[in-house]
């Protein structure tokens, strides 16, 4: 689920020119930044060479897996969610697609390429959909440590409301990944929503913060998705003994997570975008792109 930035898109750099140069050929681009502070690459269109990685990758015989949650109506994404990810996720790799839901008789018959699986994981539902929201990091952790770490190397954790529209390959795999938020991209960290009180353990003060990290995609090896949402779910029992609830629910404890534990490689707006953001120029291809839809419609039936 995504949701407008404050003002944020405002703010987006231009700067992109209609001719690559030969710098960036070379996957070095001058429009964008390219690297964090603490020197993981940030990856946009034009900074990577996909046929070398995909080599590199086949040679190690990496399989993938790909969490979704289709819990309630959502069901009525995984239809658009299952056949644009055929076409554009991870194409000719190994891919098991591991949809949690509590309507297993909804899942959509979708004929997949060889070497890619369907695996439908029957949850409880919750009343509430922030509960269906935070819940998302308790299971993600109990499957990884008794499942996941047996049947794939990396993860990838992803949101169902949200189509693919271009390729999303091993560029994005690393030991732990988070997204940039594209409502608070080229936004100062003064603007980014974090959770602002004191009582939360999510709470980042105003003075810290690096990026706005999406809650919808995220992901690593297995061993670091595990510790990942290990943290976040424990802290969000934390604040819910506490009859706390952060401001954006799981994404709030992710940010948390990432502020303290850097990501090895940071995706770029490319891999989460939603139209309502427009189309600035640095964004010359949208990977991942939300679906318009009515969010009191979807979450409270």
């Amino acid at each position: 689920m995504l949701r407008r930035g404050r003002g944020a898109s405002d703010s987006l750099p231009e700067r992109a020119t209609s001719c690559r140069s030969a710098t960036e050929r070379r996957g070095r681009r001058t429009d964008v930044l390219m690297m964090t502070p603490w020197l993981a690459p940030i990856v946009w269109d034009g900074s990577f060479n996909i046929n070398i990685l995909n080599a590199q990758f086949h040679q190690r015989h990496v399989r993938i897996g790909l969490t979704v949650f289709a819990i309630k109506k959502y069901t009525v994404f995984m239809k658009t969610f299952m056949e644009t990810a055929e076409k554009f996720f991870m194409a000719g790799h190994k891919v098991n697609y591991y949809v949690f839901t509590d309507r297993v008789k909804e899942m959509p018959n979708i004929t997949l390429a060889d070497g890619r699986q369907l695996v439908v994981l029957e949850v409880p539902s919750y009343k509430r959909w922030q509960d269906v929201s935070m819940r998302r990091m308790e299971m993600i952790r109990d499957h990884s440590s008794k499942r996941f770490i047996n049947e794939v190397d990396y993860l990838v954790c992803v949101d169902v409301d949200i189509k693919f529209t271009d390729e999303v390959g091993v560029e994005i795999l690393s030991d732990v990944f988070g997204t940039l938020h594209p409502g608070f991209f080229g936004a100062s960290h003064v603007q980014f929503t974090y959770e602002r009180r004191k009582a939360s353990v999510a709470y980042i003060s105003p003075d810290d913060g690096d990026f706005y990290y999406a809650g919808g995609f995220f992901g690593g090896t297995v061993e670091e998705v595990y510790k990942l949402t290990n943290f976040c779910h424990s802290e969000m029992m934390t604040d819910k003994g506490n009859n706390i609830e952060a401001i954006w629910h799981d994404e709030s404890y992710l940010n948390k997570y990432f502020l303290y534990h850097k990501p090895t490689k940071v995706l770029s707006p490319e891999y989460i975008w939603n139209n309502y953001y427009g189309h600035p120029g640095v964004i010359r291809k949208i990977r991942f792109l939300g679906i318009p839809k009515n969010d009191t419609a979807i979450r409270n039936k």
